[in-house]
């Protein structure tokens, strides 16, 4: 399996909740490696742009709403299967539907204030990651310790 990197977003409500440090941790202990962290507040043109994709859908006003309403804390994951592994940590996206153990089941609420987003794809990652970092924030690829 490769090495991959994935964006993670603790959102808003998670933040709020004051989960992020344990989110965190459940990060680490999965075998992710964070090599890039920040905590920021996304103004509305931020989040538009981020959640573009989604711009015809019926949610995407109440999306960005919920996204600017708080702080997030933004990530780059990195580890074998990064991806997969972040997404199946966070759980399904209905945070009623994710089991307990999960991001989404343990701090989530519903489908909008799900606690977390991750990249669905390498291609995803390869946008969303310059979304929020550039090069020099994240950290370079180290050897393993002797």
């Amino acid at each position: 399996m490769a090495v991959e990197r994935t964006l993670s977003i603790i959102k808003p409500d998670a933040v709020a909740k004051n989960a992020a440090g344990a989110i965190l941790k459940a990060i680490q202990d999965s075998g992710l490696r964070v090599v890039a962290l920040k905590m920021m507040h996304l103004t509305e043109q931020q989040a538009r742009g981020f959640y573009a994709v989604h711009k015809a859908r019926p949610f995407y006003a109440d999306l960005v709403k919920f996204m600017t309403s708080g702080p997030v804390v933004v990530s780059v994951l990195e580890g074998e299967g990064a991806i997969a592994r972040w997404r199946e940590l966070m759980g399904p996206t209905d945070s009623k539907k994710a089991p307990k153990g999960t991001i989404r089941g343990d701090f989530g609420t519903d489908v909008e204030r799900n606690a977390s987003h991750g990249s669905d794809a390498p291609e995803t990652a390869r946008v969303e990651i310059p979304y929020f970092f550039n090069a020099s924030e994240i950290q370079a690829e180290v050897e393993a310790l002797p």
